[in-house]
């Protein structure tokens, strides 16, 4: 180690060691550790901060166009060739049986007049509420007068289902219906698969297995 020396005031030598040199050296050693310190307290790592506009790790990187949420619109259901008929209520309202499609559809062909109609008209109004967006019950009317058809309409409260008012019978003789009381099962393909008689259990059980299918 290498003495330095320096001169009193009276002329005298004085030693001066490294020891300035050294406590020197260690004070700039102490202000690199505190610069690291600062920078470990702010979050930024030796190197500068994150440049502009990067994203952060693990984010998705900016710009990327979003994912499809759904899919292509669904085709409207293909309207098959016995549903492909029209008429108007006992209410007045216009019936267009194409809107029908894509669903298991019962029809009931009754008469006002006719008693075994009048014993399925309460199980008819009983459950068509409860399957009317599922398996739509839809009666048709004939072989009466249009006074006594709303009358029985209005006994057995049918009036939540559609009734086709079919005086002239155009319905009964497109659907070979000779008699009451009948019904037409159609199947969501548009197939009968059931026309005849039902009572109402047998109704009830029919519609409930279409409902499920």
């Amino acid at each position: 180690m290498r003495i330095s020396r320096t001169w009193t005031a009276a002329g005298q030598p004085r030693r001066w060691t490294a020891a300035g040199p050294v406590r020197r050296g260690a004070t700039a050693v102490a202000l690199v550790v505190a610069l690291f310190g600062v920078a470990a307290c702010t979050g930024v790592a030796p190197g500068g901060p994150t440049a502009a506009g990067s994203a952060p790790p693990g984010a998705a990187p900016t710009g990327t166009p979003p994912a499809p949420t759904g899919g292509p619109p669904a085709a409207p259901a293909r309207i098959p060739d016995v549903l492909r008929f029209t008429g108007t209520t006992l209410g007045g309202a216009a019936f267009d049986a194409a809107q029908l499609a894509g669903r298991p559809v019962v029809l009931w062909f009754w008469a006002p007049w006719c008693a075994t109609c009048a014993s399925q008209a309460w199980t008819v109004a009983e459950i068509a509420p409860k399957y009317r967006d599922t398996v739509p019950i839809v009666g048709v009317a004939g072989l009466g007068e249009r006074k006594a058809m709303k009358e029985f309409v209005t006994e057995f409260e049918l009036d939540g289902t559609p009734q086709i008012e079919d005086s002239k019978g155009v319905l009964w003789k497109r659907f070979k219906v000779t008699e009451q009381s009948i019904f037409v099962v159609i199947d969501r393909s548009g197939t009968v698969v059931h026309q005849g008689f039902l009572d109402g259990e047998a109704l009830t059980a029919r519609v409930a297995a279409l409902a499920g299918a």
